[in-house]
């Protein structure tokens, strides 16, 4: 059953939904993702701090994560919507506490409703897209896309216009969690800290991270030793937007140094069952 933390409920300003599942339902084989509490209070204190009505959820089920991004979609919104979910995933989904798959495209297509359409929507997406670990090196491969693949793309071209979609990790690959937090979410949580990081364009802030996430983050230890993550994103905006820099409703932050950089990591194995061999 979900539960509700850390709500702020003043009308008429720019929202925030964060939707983390950390434990999961007895009998679900996938692994809790301890980390993951430390992310959410952090962003729903950055996040608050900015000025932003943040209502915060933990461990819903895949039904309960539908309802809550299709309430958040017709509720009165400022300027801006950011909505985060976390948890494990594959391409294309993310899972709920209850092991049920969350099509991202369902997700995405909530906000596009001619009400929201003038509004600037940012989506973090803390989870795997597959099983691949990145070596930090290029690598050739097949242009070809198979079915699946191809059936994937349906959650890009849900994206509703003036959106952007920041993931993790690339199509394919694993995401990584620390007991101290994911490095995706932290690095996020760092720049808006940081002198300057709020004023940032939307898109200058993803380059930002998709930088200190790729050369400042590696892993330590075992089969993991070296492997780097490479978040990406993509954009429907049709204008620039600095959805972080209302000075007028942020209150003072304090920069923070990230403790991520180059902690190690591990990976659940699941044998029995593909699509749940994950980094945590």
């Amino acid at each position: 059953m979900s539960k509700s933390l850390g709500r702020n409920r003043a009308a008429g300003g720019n929202r925030a939904l964060i939707v983390s599942v950390t434990t999961f339902d007895y009998g679900v084989d996938l692994s809790s993702r301890k980390g993951a509490k430390k992310d959410t209070k952090r962003l729903h204190k950055v996040l608050t701090r900015l000025g932003f009505q943040v209502d915060l959820h933990m461990d819903p089920s895949a039904e309960e994560i539908y309802q809550l991004f299709d309430e958040a979609s017709e509720k009165t919104v400022g300027d801006c919507f950011v909505g985060v979910l976390s948890s494990h995933g594959e391409e294309g989904v993310v899972f709920g506490a209850d092991g049920g798959a969350v099509r991202l495209a369902r997700i995405f297509s909530c906000f596009g409703s001619p009400a929201m359409a003038s509004k600037t929507k940012l989506f973090f997406v803390q989870a795997c897209r597959g099983g691949k670990l990145d070596s930090g090196v290029e690598v050739e491969t097949d242009s070809a896309l198979s079915m699946e693949e191809e059936d994937s793309l349906s959650h890009y071209l849900s994206i509703p216009i003036n959106s952007a979609v920041m993931f993790a990790t690339p199509p394919g690959y694993s995401a990584f969690m620390h007991l101290l937090g994911s490095v995706f979410l932290q690095t996020l949580c760092d720049i808006l800290e940081e002198d300057g990081g709020r004023h940032l364009e939307v898109t200058q802030l993803m380059t930002r991270i998709n930088y200190r996430v790729a050369y400042h983050f590696q892993a330590r230890g075992g089969q993991l030793a070296g492997k780097k993550e490479m978040p990406c994103f993509v954009t429907r905006l049709t204008r620039q937007v600095f959805p972080f820099s209302d000075a007028s409703k942020a209150e003072p932050g304090r920069a923070k140094d990230s403790a991520l950089h180059g902690l190690a990591a591990t990976m659940l194995s699941t044998p029995n069952k593909p699509r749940k061999h994950s980094i945590r």
